[in-house]
């Protein structure tokens, strides 16, 4: 059973979401040659001050 994690900053649209999900399991159905009922998807939403690029938190980047 494929499982697959994302991790992305919050703010993107439900649709968006849905779409990811829809799009990565069709993705990795074919890849993987797996029935796309055994793929599993999981969205991890993270909050800007709680990413870090090069020593600082994406919120901080944004607001300089």
């Amino acid at each position: 059973m494929p499982f697959i994690q994302v991790n992305i900053l919050e703010g993107r649209s439900a649709e968006k979401k849905e779409r990811l999900i829809r799009e990565m399991t069709s993705v990795a159905s074919e890849v993987l040659e797996a029935p796309e009922q055994s793929v599993r998807v999981m969205i991890n939403e993270l909050k800007p001050e709680h990413w870090g690029i090069a020593g600082e938190s994406v919120k901080k980047r944004r607001e300089g």
